[in-house]
């Protein structure tokens, strides 16, 4: 799947908020990740495969996703708007300096 909204990164979980249709962008996932999974438009990881919690649970909740994306959180800001095409496999930022 195709989808352009803001970023939100997160680095835990616990006591995280994301809005809905927000792309969480996180370093890795784990079981604990799974409410934001409910609100979420799409997912960023910077760990994992196609394998990987995170790829099967945004599989599972039909949200596009793209994973094993080194320096995400760090090179991705909250409220920037961003694009995840879980098809290709890309994440692209839609303003000049990200």
């Amino acid at each position: 799947g195709l989808v352009s909204a803001p970023a939100r990164v997160i680095m835990d979980p616990v006591g995280a908020h994301l809005e809905p249709g927000e792309i969480l962008v996180a370093p890795s996932t784990d079981p604990g990740w799974t409410p934001l999974f409910l609100t979420a438009g799409g997912l960023v990881m910077e760990m994992g495969g196609p394998n990987s919690h995170g790829a099967v649970v945004a599989r599972e909740y039909g949200i596009p996703a793209v994973v094993g994306v080194p320096d995400a959180t760090i090179r991705i800001r909250t409220g920037q708007r961003i694009t995840v095409d879980g098809a290709a496999g890309t994440v692209s930022t839609e303003d000049p300096d990200g």
